[in-house]
């Protein structure tokens, strides 16, 4: 069974309405989407893999009914010296 964390998420609907994460809050921490690089759709879900400013990769999930969103993935970046 996979963890899962909720955050809150703050999202840009574009011309198509579509949200699209841009940034989202661990805690109090603040993490700005740099780069979506992937999407999808599930019945009940979307998905959303993203690039952060921190170069970390996070995967979030949207639960359209509840409007709840969580963190399913994260994956540590390489920090420059």
């Amino acid at each position: 069974m996979s963890k899962t964390l909720e955050v809150r998420v703050e999202c840009y609907a574009g011309y198509r309405d579509e949200e699209t994460p841009r940034r989202f809050f661990i805690g109090e921490h603040e993490v700005v989407v740099k780069e979506v690089l992937d999407r999808w759709l599930a019945p009940d879900h979307r998905y959303f893999k993203v690039r952060a400013n921190d170069e970390s990769t996070y995967s979030l999930r949207h639960d359209v009914e509840h409007n709840r969103w969580q963190m399913t993935l994260f994956e540590a970046g390489k920090r420059r010296a």
